[in-house]
């Protein structure tokens, strides 16, 4: 006869925060790297008024 094994022992795992305090970590973490990416990115930035040059596209005369 199998033995019978009551619901509440027969998860796997354990109720607890352990998970969810990982995700938490993990979530902030990510913002504090994309703070500072977004930091690094306007430090990178060239300025509005630097002498780089737009590429202005051709414009050719219709065939016809």
């Amino acid at each position: 006869m199998p033995k019978t094994i009551p619901t509440d022992k027969a998860r796997q795992g354990h109720r607890g925060t352990h998970l969810l305090l990982i995700l938490i970590i993990a979530m902030v973490l990510v913002f504090i790297v994309w703070g500072a990416v977004e930091i690094y990115g306007q430090i990178i930035e060239p300025a509005a008024g630097g002498t780089a040059s737009a590429a202005v596209p051709a414009t050719h005369p219709p065939t016809g």
